[in-house]
């Protein structure tokens, strides 16, 4: 006697070997087609970044085809909600595929535009001026891929095609709320690609900005991430940049200048100390030979001020060469002049001096007493008080 469940057993055990036929020849497929784009990817650059960046998603997507094909070729459409998942599955492929092929995109263009290392010169302030605007890009496409692959993922279910229509006939309304909804966002994503077009900072720009020293890491489509001098990262909205005043070290170059001061003693040596700056100066790799300037800014409370101005290549090398300045000048002033050194001063007055300045007083009373207290009785009791005592 025949049993009722035997034949849907037996077509489900030949749907399921069909399927992991399908899918081993497939893989193996994939296999193939990677060895091969890695071998002519030996003499073409191009080959070799779709080798290895789309190797993952093209084995995913034709394990996905072939599973696909494989369970309608044997299910007779009796599986219908496992098609429906294998369709969802192939558009996820696809989308990761083609945003493997924005990668390869971006970085072919970066390695003919923005190659070698990004340094502080012209020519490496260009290649980070396309570098940034090319990751901007890149970014955008991957987010509209992935976008649009929801889209199609999500029409694939016949009551999302329903609210669709819906929300095309009522699409301006729609666009407002939406609009209003996601301003904040929305400015964020404009403000992005405005900074990664208008040129305002750069991938590598030194920056100064919230009273923070920094190097912009990275520039994203809705915020920017800054790496301060003492490891920490600093992440500010893109709309920051676009609204708040900064200070870019490296906008057209990136030499700077500098100061050093010291605060000194009357009797210090102007003369010998220029030359001893000079001869540090000279001495020192950081310093650029633009500028290297002693003056003296200020006098005030018993001491000298003097200013060292001074110039180097970058912002990193002149934080350093001025350290450097300051402690050599200490030290000279140590080694040669310790009595230039700050010092304070206190007068001791002797009894002599109180005599004098007593005598100076007495001297001076009837003069303030005929002038300003005359005619009066109080101004004639402040004379006589002032006779006694003196």
């Amino acid at each position: 006697m025949d049993d009722p469940t035997f034949a849907p057993a037996t077509h489900l055990a030949t749907t399921a070997a069909w399927v992991a036929g399908a899918v081993a020849l497939a893989y193996v497929l994939g296999l193939a087609l990677s060895w091969l784009l890695q071998r002519l990817g030996r003499r073409s650059r191009v080959l070799h970044d779709v080798a290895d960046l789309t190797r993952r998603p093209l084995r995913a997507t034709l394990v996905v085809i072939a599973a696909s094909a494989a369970l309608r070729r044997a299910s007779d459409g009796r599986a219908a909600w496992l098609d429906h998942v294998l369709v969802i599955a192939l558009i996820g492929t696809v989308t990761w595929m083609v945003a493997s092929l924005v990668l390869v995109a971006e970085r072919q263009v970066i390695d003919r535009f923005a190659g070698g290392d990004t340094g502080l010169t012209d020519a490496d302030r260009h290649r980070r001026k396309i570098r940034t605007q090319v990751t901007t890009l890149r970014r955008l496409a991957v987010a509209i891929v992935v976008v649009l692959g929801v889209a199609a993922a999500l029409m694939t279910f016949p009551s999302f095609s329903d609210v669709g229509k819906t929300m095309f006939a009522s699409a301006g309304v729609l666009t407002v709320v939406a609009g209003l909804a996601a301003q904040t966002s929305l400015g964020s994503v404009f403000a992005g690609i405005q900074i990664a077009f208008s040129d305002a900072i750069r991938v590598g720009d030194v920056v100064v900005l919230e009273e923070e020293w920094g190097r912009i890491e990275e520039i994203t489509l809705t915020y920017v991430v800054v790496h301060l001098w003492d490891e920490r990262r600093l992440v500010l909205p893109c709309t920051y940049f676009t609204t708040t005043p900064f200070q870019n070290w490296t906008r057209n170059a990136t030499e700077l200048l500098g100061t050093a001061e010291l605060d000194v003693d009357f009797t210090v040596p102007f003369d010998a100390m220029r030359a001893e700056l000079d001869r540090l100066l000279r001495a020192n790799p950081k310093w650029d030979g633009r500028v290297g300037v002693l003056q003296v800014t200020d006098a005030v409370e018993g001491l000298v001020r003097v200013r060292m101005l001074v110039s180097a290549p970058d912002a990193g090398q002149l934080f350093d060469l001025r350290c450097d300045v300051r402690e050599g000048m200490v030290a000279w002033l140590q080694r040669t002049n310790p009595g230039a050194l700050p010092r304070q001063r206190i007068e001791h007055q002797t009894d002599s001096d109180r005599a004098d300045s007593r005598d100076t007083v007495y001297r001076t009373a009837p003069q303030a007493d005929s002038g300003l207290f005359s005619g009066s009785a109080d101004a004639e009791r402040r004379g006589r008080a002032f006779e006694k005592t003196g």
